[in-house]
């Protein structure tokens, strides 16, 4: 499954997932994790063990290190 995971104020990634990955597999491949981001779908959030059923996700960070 071909996802676009735009992450807020930062950059777009366009990732390739198996049909069985979770939310929290998608932060994993844009280089985050489910502790300082979480993913939303039609701007609400996701449990990251939930299947990824969306072709388009904004990443919202929660910490950003400064």
């Amino acid at each position: 499954m071909h996802i676009t995971a735009e992450v807020v104020g930062e950059q777009t990634h366009e990732i390739d997932l198996t049909r069985e990955a979770t939310y929290a597999d998608l932060l994993h491949e844009v280089g985050l994790n489910p502790h300082e981001a979480t993913v939303l779908v039609d701007g609400r959030p996701v449990p990251d063990d939930g299947p990824v059923t969306v072709e388009h996700v904004r990443v919202l960070r929660l910490i950003k290190g400064g």
